[in-house]
């Protein structure tokens, strides 16, 4: 707990508790220790605050975020290394903008996954069993049920900043919709998906591949100045 603590102690300290350097590092310590499901819904999360709470980036800018840490396995710390370097940069304070990225970036990692261990090294003793102790496997059927819900939204959230240029968000009584404006619709991207989709679900073809062809897609389209890529 001190090595997960020491670091962000020091940046309060260090830039103020009012920067965006000890903003991050309590932000997504508490996003290590309240998220469940594995990355993808922790995005959904973090989609959300970087976004919409901080403004550290623009939703377009978040899903190419998404889409770069789909290139390699581990999305988590892609995404949140990506979100932490772009907010420190435009918030750096009396630091060199590109040292501030990188001091963002550094501190997300370490209070991100530092918590998993802590997690590990607590929990790993009682594992069994916790796993036949029927009340709290009720509790994680739950939150198994939630998890598929927040990864469904992060999909959607992707696919409308995808595929659409502008998203409007409407209040509708006590909850907010974002919609997309069917105008802005962006051609070569829904060409793309279809592809995608036809590929993975109608040919089988793995993931990665599927990956592959679609950066190539992506990449010929810009290259010849298609509209909507």
């Amino acid at each position: 707990m001190l090595l997960w603590a020491v670091p962000v102690v020091a940046v309060a300290v260090l830039t103020g508790t009012g920067s965006v350097f000890t903003t991050q590092g309590v932000f997504f310590s508490g996003t290590a220790l309240v998220t469940f499901g594995g990355a993808y819904a922790v995005l959904a999360y973090v989609a959300q605050q970087a976004v919409q709470t901080y403004g550290w980036l623009t939703p377009k800018e978040m899903v190419s975020g998404l889409a770069l840490a789909e290139t390699t396995p581990g999305p988590l710390i892609m995404v949140v290394q990506f979100v932490a370097f772009l907010g420190a940069y435009r918030d750096p304070g009396t630091l060199d903008p590109w040292a501030a990225a990188l001091l963002g970036a550094l501190l997300t990692t370490w209070v991100t996954f530092v918590p998993c261990f802590l997690f590990i090294f607590l929990g790993a003793p009682y594992i069994e069993r916790l796993r036949g102790n029927r009340r709290i496997s009720a509790a994680l059927t739950g939150i198994t049920a939630a998890v598929v819900g927040v990864i469904a939204n992060l999909a959607l959230y992707f696919a409308e900043h995808a595929l659409f240029t502008t998203v409007d968000n409407k209040p509708l009584g006590p909850v907010t919709l974002a919609l997309p404006d069917l105008t802005t619709l962006r051609p070569a991207a829904l060409a793309i998906t279809v592809i995608a989709a036809l590929l993975i679900f109608k040919l089988r073809w793995s993931v990665l591949r599927t990956l592959g062809i679609c950066a190539a897609l992506g990449l010929g389209a810009a290259l010849t100045g298609l509209p909507g890529i």
